[in-house]
Formats: C-alpha cells, sequence, structure tokens
C-alpha cells in the first residue's frame, strides 16, 4: 500500500534523524553535561521520534478503519483495537516505548543525578523501542516491496545499518568496564559484541540476500555515525553551551563521566590514527561475509567473535590509556573461550530473529547438506 511506502520512508527518515542528535547528545553529556530536557540534541532526537509516532498511528488507524470496512487483510493483526501488519504494529508499539522511555529518563536524572551510562533502565528502555521500531521498519521494507526491487533494498540496507548502529552505541559503556577491571575485562567489548551485533547483522545479511550484506550494513552504519559527529561539531558551535562537566566530575571522581574523561584525557593524541580504528568493525565484518551468515550463521558469528577480539585487543592495546591493563595469555584465552561460547548464543538468538521476520534461510543454513556449488555467493 501507498500509504505503508510512505510511512516506511518517514519512519527512516525519523530515525536516521534520531541516530544523529543521540550521537550528538552523547558527546553533550560527556564534554557539557546534563542541561534540561530541552538541550538541542534532544529535540533532534524526539523530532525523530515524534515523526515516526504520529506516521505510525496514524497508518495503524487508516488500516483499522480499512479494516472494518472491507476486511482485515490476509496477515493483518490486532492489537489493542488497531488492525494492521506486523510491521506496522512493530514500529508503532517500539516508537511508543521510546516516548515512554523520555519521561522515566528525566525523572531518573533528577532523582541520581548525571549519571552519564547508557546501561541506565531508562536509556536501555529507549533503545530497547528503538530497535523495536527499527525490526518494525525492516519488516514494513519486506512488506511494502516486492523482492529483488531498488527500493526494497534501499530500505532494508538502511534500516540494517541503523539497527546495527543501535546496538553498537548500547557496547559503549564495555570500555569503562575494562577499564575498571582489565584481565579477562579487558575484552568486554568483544565478547558483548558477539553476542549483540550478530542480532542486526545476520538478518540483514538474511533479507537482502546478499553476501556482501555486513560489510555494507557496517559501512553505512559508519557513514551515519561519521555525519553525526559534523553535525554536533557544528551544532556545539552555534550553540556554545556552557560546561559543567568539571563540577560534575568533581562530585564523584569514580562516576562513568568522570572514568569517560580520563580516558579521553589519557588517550588523546595517542594511539592508532583513526581512519584504522574506523576500519576495524569493517574488518570484523569482512570476517563474517567470508564464511557467510547467510548458509553458516554460527561460524560466522563466532568468527566474527573473535575477529573484533583480536582487532579491538590489538587496537586497545594501543591506547595509552589501556596499555597497562593488557591482560595476560591465560586470560585472553579465556576471553576467547567466552567469545566463541558468545558467537554461538548470537547466532542462535539471530538466526531466530530473521526467521520471525521472515528472511528464509540460504540452503545450508541449519545443516551443510548441500554442496557449497550449489548454490554461489552474489
Amino acid at each position: 500500500m501507498t500509504r505503508h511506502r510512505v510511512a516506511l520512508w518517514v519512519l527512516l527518515g525519523g530515525k536516521l534523524l534520531g541516530a544523529w542528535g543521540l550521537t550528538w547528545d552523547i558527546q553533550w553529556h560527556l564534554l557539557i553535561g546534563r542541561d534540561t530536557f530541552w538541550i538541542p540534541p534532544h529535540l533532534m532526537m524526539y523530532g525523530g521520534v515524534t515523526a515516526g509516532l504520529l506516521v505510525a498511528f496514524a497508518v495503524l488507524a487508516l488500516d483499522t478503519v480499512a479494516s472494518h470496512r472491507h476486511g482485515a487483510p490476509r496477515g493483518a493483526l490486532t492489537v489493542a483495537g488497531f488492525t494492521s501488519t506486523r510491521g506496522m504494529h512493530l514500529a508503532a508499539w517500539g516508537v511508543g516505548l521510546v516516548v515512554l522511555a523520555a519521561p522515566i529518563d528525566d525523572l531518573w536524572h533528577r532523582l541520581f543525578g548525571l549519571d552519564v551510562t547508557l546501561w541506565s533502565p531508562p536509556h536501555l528502555l529507549g533503545l530497547l523501542g528503538s530497535a523495536v521500531n527499527t525490526l518494525g521498519a525492516l519488516l514494513i521494507a519486506t512488506e511494502a516491496y516486492p523482492a529483488g526491487g531498488r527500493a526494497r533494498l534501499a530500505a532494508l540496507l538502511l534500516g540494517g545499518a541503523l539497527l546495527y548502529g543501535g546496538v553498537r552505541v548500547v557496547l559503549e559503556p564495555a570500555w569503562l568496564t575494562a577499564f575498571r577491571h582489565g584481565g579477562v575485562a579487558f575484552h568486554t567489548f568483544a565478547m558483548l559484541g558477539a553476542l549483540l551485533l550478530p542480532l542486526a547483522l545476520v538478518p540483514a545479511a538474511r533479507l537482502l540476500d546478499r553476501r556482501w550484506a555486513p560489510v555494507a550494513v557496517v559501512l553505512v552504519a559508519l557513514g551515519i555515525a561519521l555525519a553525526g559527529d559534523q553535525i554536533a561539531r557544528v551544532g556545539f558551535a552555534i550553540v556554545q553551551p556552557e560546561s559543567v562537566i568539571d563540577e560534575e566530575i568533581q562530585k564523584d571522581p569514580t562516576s562513568p563521566i568522570a572514568l569517560a574523561a580520563t580516558i579521553r584525557t589519557r588517550s588523546q593524541g595517542a594511539g592508532l590514527p583513526q581512519p584504522v580504528r574506523l576500519m576495524l568493525p569493517v574488518l570484523a565484518a569482512l570476517v563474517m561475509t567470508v564464511v557467510d551468515p547467510r548458509r553458516r550463521p554460527a561460524a560466522a558469528c563466532v568468527a566474527y567473535g573473535i575477529a573484533l577480539l583480536g582487532l579491538y585487543g590489538w587496537s586497545t592495546s594501543h591506547s595509552p590509556a589501556f596499555a597497562s591493563l593488557v591482560p595476560s595469555a591465560a586470560e585472553t584465552a579465556v576471553a576467547i573461550v567466552i567469545t566463541a561460547l558468545a558467537g554461538l548464543a548470537g547466532s542462535v538468538a539471530a538466526r531466530r530473529l530473521a526467521d520471525g521476520l521472515g528472511a528464509a534461510p540460504r540452503p545450508g543454513a541449519m545443516a551443510a547438506v548441500a554442496p557449497e556449488a550449489t548454490s554461489p555467493a552474489r
């Protein structure tokens, strides 16, 4: 339906605006400190959320009226009195969770102060809602466009990149865990990444039905992140907010924001060049692509996790802030085992998620019963 296609691109556009706002918001918290709910990054984020909320529930309402008049179409679901497709329901109720998280987050900060960590309950609720909304957008793309079309391909690629970027943001506090504890925890990012990042990459590979999908998704996500950094830089130059971060750090030198400031100060101007660091997630995705998550999701996710551990372990060891925390060989071996197990668990969850989105598995995905040559990679 035309309204579903319009809704899809409004949803994706709103999510893109929200992703850029989130990038700026994280930098605002780390460099400026909490101000009010009405800071510019929040306005960007919730501008995108508002657009998604309005279009999703408007389409739910229109579909419900149409179903009462002409009967519900095949595959439609009725939830809370609304009748529409699975994708539209996921998109609408996901963005509803994001809206619910906003006042809870404001209350959380009023009660507990600055508390700059993405792992606070309201932040995680908002990120979960955003992920559900993105999954809804991916489903709408498969419902609204025929297989093989360029519009469907573009929507799935952008949606997959936004999902990957959202999951990647959730992993950021892993660096604070590594800095606090060292040892096996030095590899926290890779261990969590092996578990969670396949939730974006494997469904993207299956929905797009392209072997190169993981690399493409990561590259698009990287482009979105770099654009967000530039938007934040321009935004700071225009708004010129007054920083209160030093006062907040003095109140609690052990807080997440204080640790983040310590890492940033120690690592400034040192370590690997930025272009090298930017290539790390691309190289890890390339490893997944070579193994092929469409046919061999378990092996691909384990290989991806080990690649994350090796690449980010090497990169982090070159950072002055982490140089003294490099784990022993025995600790690294334990981290490798944990990462491999996390990759296996991530592959199971990712495969089930892909099945739930209606992505048909490639021959050999469940078991190696067909020769590789019978289904050549694209």
